[in-house]
C-alpha cells in the first residue's frame, strides 16, 4: 500500500511516522520551498504526547520543551478565579510539554527523513487537485520552482494541508467558508525572567479580552531565563476576515494600549509585550464541521478536516489523534482485515469526525476557559474570594467536561494506554 500525503506539518509528519510503524510506505508532499522553524508555542496534551512516546520522540520533546506543571485562570484585574495541575504533577502517566511548533515540526522531520529516508519529504509542490478510480488516487501538485505539473499514483491521499486545504476545497466547492468569531490573536514570543515556578501556563481576562502565557523553552529554563510564548486577545468591533495574509506582522500599537495596566505583583504583561522581536495577527477563524471528510480513496486530516479555535490547547493534539486513528484502519486494510482502503478511511471518519466536530462547537463557548468569561460576568467589578461568585464545584466541573469531550481527562489516558483508570 502507498498513501501520499499532502502537508508536512505537524498532522502530516506524525502520519508517516505511524504509518512508516506499521510497515506501510508513504511520501510527503509539502506546498513551502523549504522546512523552516516557523510559528510560536504549542502544547502537547498527555493523550497526544501518549501517541508520541511509541514513535521515540519523547527524548527529543524533553530536550526542547517545558514539561508544564500548572495551567492558572485570572480575570481582568489578576485575581485568581482557577488552579489545576497539569500532566506529571495532574497524575497523568505522561507530561504535558509546552515547546515552540516550528522546534517540534523540525524534530517530525528529522525523524521522518532519518527513518523514511531523505526522499520521503519533498517540498516545493503545492496540491491542486485528485483524481481517484477503482484502483487508486492520482494527485497532482504544482512545482513551485518551475510551474510544472507532477502527477503522483498513491492507493490513499491524505489532506493535511491546513485550512485552507486544497483538498477539503475539490471535497466541498461551496458552503464552506471560513468563520470569522470577530476577534482577533497577537501573537509573539518574549525572552524574559520566568514567572511563577518558572513552568506554568497561565490565561487572564475575559473572551473580549484576553491574556496567554507559557514558556516554551527547556534549554532556557534551565539558565534561569524563561522564553514565552504569548497572545493577546480582542474583539473588534465592525472587524472583517482578511481575504488574504492571516499572519502578517504588525506593530504592538494595534492592541497594546489595551492591555497597559495589567501589571500584577508577579506577571508585567507590557514589558512582555515590549520585549517581542516580532508580533504577528490571527483572526480568530474556524470552520463549520463537514458532514463528510472522505470520499472514496480520499481524506482529510487535522485542521484540513476540523478546524478549530486556539482555545483548550488542543488543536495539534488532535491532529495527531487523527494520525493515530488513520495509521491503525490503513494498517488493518494492509493485512487484509479490513475489506478495502475505502472501508478503512470510513471507519477511520466516523470514529473521528463526531469527536472533533464536538471539540469545535464547545471551542465556540470558549472550552475551559469559559470560567474566566463566567466570572466576568458574574463580577465585572473583580472579587475579593472567587468561591462567592464561583463554587468550586462548578469550576472543576467545566474543566472535567472539557477533558472528557477533547479524550484527555486521566481515566480515559490511563485506559487508552491499557493501565488502571
Amino acid at each position: 500500500m502507498q498513501i501520499v500525503i499532502a502537508g508536512a506539518g505537524i498532522g502530516g509528519l506524525t502520519l508517516a511516522l505511524m504509518l512508516h510503524r506499521r510497515g506501510i510506505d508513504c511520501r510527503v508532499f509539502e506546498s513551502a520551498q523549504e522546512l523552516r522553524p516557523l510559528g510560536v508555542g504549542i502544547n502537547l496534551l498527555p493523550h497526544a504526547v501518549s501517541e508520541l512516546e511509541p514513535l521515540g520522540l519523547l527524548p527529543g520533546l524533553a530536550e526542547r520543551a517545558i514539561e508544564t506543571s500548572q495551567l492558572h485562570y485570572y480575570n481582568k484585574f489578576g485575581q485568581p478565579i482557577w488552579r489545576e495541575p497539569r500532566g506529571l504533577d495532574a497524575g497523568y502517566p505522561l507530561p504535558q510539554f509546552s515547546v515552540h511548533r516550528g522546534e517540534f515540526q523540525m524534530l517530525l522531520a528529522q525523524t521522518v527523513r532519518a527513518r523514511l529516508g531523505e526522499d520521503a519529504i519533498v517540498t516545493g509542490r503545492v496540491l491542486e487537485s485528485v483524481e481517484q478510480d477503482a484502483s487508486g488516487a492520482t494527485a497532482h501538485f504544482r512545482c513551485r520552482a518551475d510551474g510544472a505539473l507532477q502527477s503522483v499514483r498513491a492507493d490513499i491521499v491524505v489532506g493535511a494541508d491546513g485550512i485552507h486545504s486544497a483538498l477539503r476545497r475539490q471535497l466541498h466547492p461551496t458552503g464552506d467558508e471560513p468563520r470569522f468569531s470577530g476577534r482577533m490573536l497577537w501573537r509573539a514570543v518574549t525572552e524574559a525572567p520566568p514567572y511563577l515556578d518558572g513552568r506554568s501556563m497561565f490565561m487572564a481576562g475575559h473572551q473580549d479580552q484576553k491574556f496567554v502565557c507559557y514558556p516554551i523553552s527547556e534549554p532556557l529554563r534551565r539558565q534561569g531565563r524563561s522564553l514565552i510564548n504569548w497572545i493577546a486577545e480582542l474583539s473588534v468591533p465592525g472587524a472583517e476576515l482578511p481575504a488574504t495574509d492571516w499572519n502578517r506582522q504588525v506593530d504592538k500599537s494595534v492592541f497594546a494600549d489595551r492591555f497597559a495596566d495589567w501589571r500584577w505583583d508577579w506577571i508585567d504583561i507590557p514589558a512582555i509585550i515590549d520585549g517581542a522581536q516580532a508580533i504577528y495577527e490571527f483572526p480568530l477563524v474556524d470552520r463549520d464541521p463537514l458532514p463528510r471528510w472522505t470520499r472514496g480513496r480520499v481524506t482529510l486530516l487535522g485542521d484540513a478536516a476540523h478546524p478549530m479555535y486556539p482555545i483548550g490547547s488542543n488543536g495539534s493534539a488532535q491532529a495527531i489523534l487523527d494520525a493515530r486513528c488513520l495509521s491503525d484502519w490503513l494498517a488493518q486494510a494492509a493485512s487484509g482485515a479490513v475489506r478495502t482502503p475505502e472501508i478503512a478511511l470510513l471507519e477511520y471518519e466516523a470514529e473521528r469526525l463526531p469527536r472533533t466536530a464536538g471539540i469545535v462547537l464547545r471551542n465556540r463557548l470558549n472550552g475551559p476557559e469559559q470560567v474566566m468569561q463566567m466570572a466576568e460576568e458574574r463580577a465585572p467589578q473583580g472579587f475579593d474570594d472567587i468561591g462567592n461568585v464561583i463554587a468550586p464545584q462548578e469550576l472543576a466541573a467545566v474543566s472535567l467536561r472539557y477533558k472528557q469531550l477533547a479524550g484527555f481527562d486521566p481515566a480515559t489516558v490511563r485506559k487508552s494506554r491499557g493501565e488502571a483508570p
